[in-house]
């Protein structure tokens, strides 16, 4: 397995993006304290480039190739936020980029990622394996594959998310993260353990792609079929080994959120904060009001993930009826434990 980092790494990462990442803003409600009854810090990741906190790992791992490295190029597989942050950073930095996208993801995703100049290489998530196709890409080119959670470099830049966050606010009781591959809560984890120390941290995940869960459980990765769930950005099948080793070490415990819980979430970040929150950055709130009897009086914190969502898929999600089900069937309501 490759050298794990640490939170040194996050540092120097930070000190990589200065002046290229948007320093996000920490958004707090009074409407939302009052529901959860406790001091609630958003870190709003859809305020970042590209819209999503993938920029700070895309950034951070592309400034630190080497001469010939930039002239082959770089290749990722992504369902859209990894593959707009790479698109964008390669154009920054003059690199060709070369993503593996699936022909489903949202249109809004696919076209920003051509418009950073980047070429799209599409398949079917549901029948082809996404990994296999970009090392074999990346092997035939001599490009360098840049995968979107398990690598030091990405893991780094997320973790300056939480950095900022803790900076900004001060030491949490609690910390809840979206949970995908696990880059940006294993990146939060290195961040939180350094500066606020005694912080639960808590990742959050699709009830439809619980491997995360099902991988802390039982002490190994979990490969699943790829999820049916809104949230598209955590469609992912395991997380990655440098990931789970992080998670495995520092992270308290892991939670899933069904997509009406999303949905709801979505419609409170739309109503209250006045911000457009994709369903994936809805993750960590969604289990926060659901566990609020949990952490009542305590300072917690919220990575909003990002904000890439088409408009029309947007305003459907957010009109639908309270009764019908996200996904046309039945949402099974959570029985996960209480905080511990």
């Amino acid at each position: 397995m490759p050298t794990p980092p640490t939170y040194a790494d996050v540092e120097a990462a930070a000190e990589r993006i200065h002046g290229h990442a948007h320093r996000t803003p920490v958004l707090t409600s009074r409407r939302v304290d009052a529901e959860i009854g406790a001091s609630v810090f958003f870190k709003c990741e859809n305020f970042q480039r590209m819209g999503a906190f993938k920029f700070r790992g895309a950034f951070n791992a592309l400034s630190r190739f080497d001469d010939e490295q930039r002239r082959a190029g770089v290749i990722t597989f992504s369902s859209g936020n990894h593959a707009q942050a790479i698109a964008l950073s390669a154009n920054i930095l003059g690199i060709p980029a070369t993503i593996v996208m699936p022909h489903d993801a949202p249109a809004s995703k696919l076209a920003a990622t051509r418009g950073y100049g980047a070429k799209i290489v599409e398949y079917d998530r549901y029948s082809q394996d996404r990994e296999e196709l970009g090392r074999a890409l990346a092997t035939g080119q001599g490009m360098t594959l840049i995968p979107p959670y398990d690598h030091a470099d990405v893991i780094a830049g997320q973790g300056t998310a939480t950095k900022e966050l803790i900076e900004e606010v001060g030491e949490l009781d609690a910390l809840f993260v979206c949970l995908g591959g696990g880059g940006l809560l294993s990146g939060a984890a290195l961040a939180t353990r350094a500066l606020s120390p005694a912080c639960r941290i808590y990742g959050v995940e699709p009830e439809a792609g619980d491997d995360g869960l099902r991988s802390f459980r039982t002490g190994s990765i979990v490969h699943i079929d790829t999820p049916v769930t809104i949230a598209d950005g955590a469609q992912t099948q395991h997380l990655g080994e440098l990931t789970f080793d992080i998670i495995r070490r520092e992270v308290d415990d892991i939670y899933t959120a069904t997509d009406d819980e999303l949905v709801d979430a979505m419609r409170v970040f739309a109503t209250t904060l006045k911000i457009v929150v994709e369903p994936t950055g809805c993750l960590a709130f969604a289990a926060v009001r659901r566990l609020a009897s949990e952490l009542s009086g305590q300072r917690v914190g919220v990575i909003v993930s990002g904000g890439n969502v088409d408009l029309d898929r947007y305003v459907a999600l957010l009109s639908r009826s309270d009764q019908e089900s996200v996904t046309g069937s039945a949402s099974t309501p959570n029985t996960k434990d209480s905080l511990r």
